[in-house]
């Protein structure tokens, strides 16, 4: 499944950013939807998981309390908000997508099929 992410952007330390993943071609509902961010020099991260009705939720540890994943399968459309931005917070953020029975999510990177080109967020100290 094609997917595209897109809300990153340059935002001050302590500032809030709303990213969205969409699947144009496909119906999201069908797919658990992870979230991942890769900073320069750094290994990919785990950053969100939620199944496809939206009824179980996954954070990474670096970000549990500040970021929320969420999804309106209605509006084929996933979000991940992000609160109390740090410049560490710093990196690429990719969407990805594997389909699933209802209720499963992911928190590993190999369990996704199909990956989203990726939208930079920046921090500012």
């Amino acid at each position: 499944v094609q997917l595209q992410a897109s809300g990153g952007g340059l935002v001050q330390a302590g500032g809030s950013l709303s990213l969205t993943c969409t699947a144009p071609r496909r119906t999201i509902s069908d797919y658990v939807i992870g979230w991942f961010r890769q900073a320069p020099g750094k290994e990919r991260e785990f950053v969100a998981t939620i199944s496809r009705a939206g009824t179980r939720t996954v954070l990474g540890n670096s970000v549990k309390g500040r970021f929320t994943v969420s999804r309106d399968n209605a509006k084929n459309m996933v979000y991940l908000q992000m609160n109390s931005l740090k410049p560490d917070d710093t990196a690429v953020y990719y969407c990805a997508a594997r389909s699933s029975v209802t209720g499963a999510y992911y928190v590993d990177r190999y369990e996704y099929n199909d990956w989203g080109q990726g939208t930079l967020v920046t921090v500012s100290s």
